[in-house]
């Protein structure tokens, strides 16, 4: 390993960057410096850009873009101290599209669809609590703080733990799960005692939805989306829905207002408010 791969890992490190993040970092930037066939050091803003569009010709995702320039920017930004290079690094702009949802009685549908057992439950839990994938296969049996009535969130996205309801319901049907499964220390183990694969929930819940006969475009995330605007629509504040997600901004929250019937409903009809002009009289 070079010093200046060990600087980057070093500077992440101190920073409390996950060994994930770390990872793609150190790869985005290895990347970039194979592309030129030169060490990053040795490489300006004028390479940068010419590599980006390298990226955009050859169709880079979205996420794998942007990953790729965060990383270029702590490179250049914190490990070179090039700071006056950054602004010139810039990310690509998402596509916002409308996240797809469920309404409560298709979620009915799906649980109900869903083989009981582990796969029910680990559905009831996505719903219930607004779990991103990868919070639901890593959710321990320690996390489930009966005393509380809450579930403990570790090491979310970004990082974050975070504080989410239990509603009786879904504590009793984790407890009749646990006292068949009996499973330590993930609640939702998968092969050799290792948390679940998420690919293969991405499959399993693709099945469950044929099942259910819902021809919706869902995932797995779709429950999370359907949790935070059937929060909205039954009255609960937009901080606090902001809060049981886990987002840093409010701003990513509030998309979830442009879905919300309760939202929606409550905007005036423009055409009622009007006076349309009459029919005329058929002859």
């Amino acid at each position: 390993m070079t010093p200046l791969r060990q600087r980057l890992i070093d500077d992440l490190r101190v920073r409390h960057y996950s060994h994930r993040t770390i990872e793609a970092y150190v790869a985005g930037v290895a990347k970039f410096a194979k592309h030129f066939g030169r060490s990053p050091d040795q490489l300006g803003v004028e390479q940068v850009r010419d590599f980006q569009l390298h990226l955009l010709r050859e169709k880079a995702s979205w996420s794998q873009f942007n990953q790729i320039v965060c990383a270029l920017r702590f490179f250049y930004g914190t490990t070179l101290g090039r700071t006056d290079a950054v602004p010139f690094i810039p990310f690509g702009k998402k596509r916002r599209p409308i996240p797809s949802v469920l309404s409560s009685e298709e979620v009915a549908r799906v649980l109900d669809a869903a083989r009981p057992g582990r796969e029910r439950v680990l559905l009831q839990t996505a719903y219930a609590c607004g779990l991103r994938i990868s919070e639901l296969v890593h959710l321990q049996v320690g996390d489930i703080d009966s005393a509380r009535m809450v579930i403990i969130v570790r090491q979310g996205k970004g990082g974050k733990d975070r504080i989410v309801p239990l509603s009786p319901r879904l504590l009793a049907e984790l407890r009749q799960y646990w006292l068949v499964h009996r499973s330590s220390p993930w609640m939702f183990p998968g092969a050799k005692q290792r948390p679940l694969n998420q690919a293969g929930v991405q499959r399993q819940f693709q099945r469950t939805l044929r099942r259910a006969g819902i021809d919706k475009r869902a995932t797995p995330h779709t429950l999370r989306h359907s949790f935070a605007t059937h929060l909205l629509e039954a009255g609960v504040d937009i901080v606090t829905v902001q809060r049981l997600l886990g987002h840093t901004s409010l701003s990513t929250t509030s998309h979830y207002l442009h879905i919300s019937r309760r939202h929606l409903q409550s905007t005036p009809s423009l055409l009622d408010l009007i006076a349309l002009p009459k029919k005329e009289a058929q002859s």
